[in-house]
């Protein structure tokens, strides 16, 4: 199992203090109304000098690749990640998402995947000119992949397009589903090189545009089923003209469909540390409200039904949360490391099932129930003793 240290405590209960006092008072206003989040979240940023130590993480990592590009030895090596450092990323997400994960999409989006786009595959120069500015969120960043047509199928269905011409390249096409569309200042676009191959076979390039580019239409955000904290929209670009400065990389060759998947394998780590701010949540509301509601006299928490329902132990389910948070922490370290998320689905359960995840015992194979057709087929095995069930007995 894996606990938060006392480091971790703290600094977690100063983020929920915040949390409580500045954002589920004005929750209401954040999920049904039109206010967006990124006021609150410069504030909850610079109170915890977040956005300081993103700029300094920034500064020294630019001073790095300088001295690398003058063919000079770097300083010292970059020390890995610890579970203290990646504890620290995940408490803030977990306390936001108590109660207004919205906010986190907002935020990872654009202190995340869009400086990510540009730090992992662009110049020195370019990540001068927009990186930190998005880093600190001093300005709103938003990636635009996801089409009309195109969803999973983000390259095969994709039909944006960079045209080149004398200056640069035209670009044209439109995006939906766009976290942070509707008032970001930088925006990473993702489109296909039309250079009459098939469509297929084209290049992906990327290109960093600024709000108010001619051509540019950002439009208002989605009404959407949830997640209003989060605000979407669309992006039609219409005859855009960009220089090469623009192409990330400054070249056609960066690898940009590698570059894109890798964007995506980092939003799924911040997936995880999500879906345990959520759960956790959820376990306070539902244990509460067996504790109040009262049926035939007294709480329902009192029938075995509902306490079959919650975890055994109501105070929190540590074994549970030292499970979900030991996964969480796996996610983000293999993340740091550059492993990727090939193991993620189908070989994380085996894991689990092996008991190789901390915190998490074996789990023991499950046993379906006696094979019932065999009995109407032979009523003479119905007198045979059967092997017991975890389940209880069929009759």
């Amino acid at each position: 199992m894996i606990e938060w240290s006392e480091q971790h405590q703290m600094i977690r209960d100063m983020v929920r203090r915040f949390v409580e006092a500045e954002i589920k008072p004005r929750l209401t206003e954040f999920e049904h109304g039109d206010v967006p989040p990124y006021d609150v979240l410069r504030k909850m940023m610079a109170a915890f000098g977040i956005d300081e130590m993103a700029r300094q993480r920034f500064q020294r990592q630019l001073e790095r690749e300088k001295a690398a590009a003058r063919g000079e030895a770097p300083a010292k090596t970059v020390r890995e990640r610890t579970a203290e450092d990646i504890g620290m990323q995940l408490i803030p997400v977990i306390e936001l998402c108590h109660y207004c994960p919205g906010m986190v999409t907002a935020l990872g989006v654009s202190v995340g995947l869009t400086p990510a786009a540009i730090i992992s595959r662009g110049t020195i120069r370019q990540k001068e000119r927009w990186a930190l500015p998005l880093l600190t969120l001093e300005k709103i960043g938003a990636w635009a992949i996801t089409e009309p047509g195109s969803g999973s199928d983000a390259f095969g269905g994709m039909k944006s397009t960079a045209r080149r011409n004398a200056e640069g390249y035209v670009l044209n096409g439109n995006k939906t589903f766009i976290t942070n569309g509707p008032y970001a200042d930088t925006i990473v676009f993702i489109c296909k090189l039309d250079d009459g191959s098939d469509p297929k076979q084209r290049k992906v390039l990327s290109f960093v545009l600024d709000k108010g580019t001619p051509g540019l239409t950002q439009s208002k955000p989605m009404r959407k089923m949830g997640l209003h904290s989060s605000p979407t929209g669309e992006l039609f670009l219409e005859d855009v003209h960009v220089g090469p400065e623009r192409l990330i990389g400054e070249t056609e060759d960066v690898p940009a469909r590698a570059g894109a998947k890798q964007t995506f394998s980092q939003e799924r780590t911040g997936v995880a540390a999500m879906a345990l701010g959520i759960v956790e949540q959820c376990l306070v509301l539902c244990v509460n409200y067996a504790r109040t509601r009262i049926q035939f006299g007294r709480p329902i928490g009192e029938f075995q039904l509902i306490q079959l329902k919650l975890p055994d132990r109501h105070g929190g389910g540590r074994p549970a949360d030292g499970s979900r948070r030991g996964l969480g922490l796996q996610t983000l370290r293999r993340a740091g490391r550059g492993r990727g998320h090939a193991r993620g689905g189908p070989a994380l359960r085996r894991e689990r099932l092996h008991g190789r995840v901390p915190g998490r015992a074996a789990l023991p194979r499950r046993q379906g129930p006696p094979d019932l057709r065999r009995h109407r087929r032979d009523p003479g095995l119905a007198d045979r003793p059967q092997p017991a069930h975890g389940g209880g007995s069929v009759t």
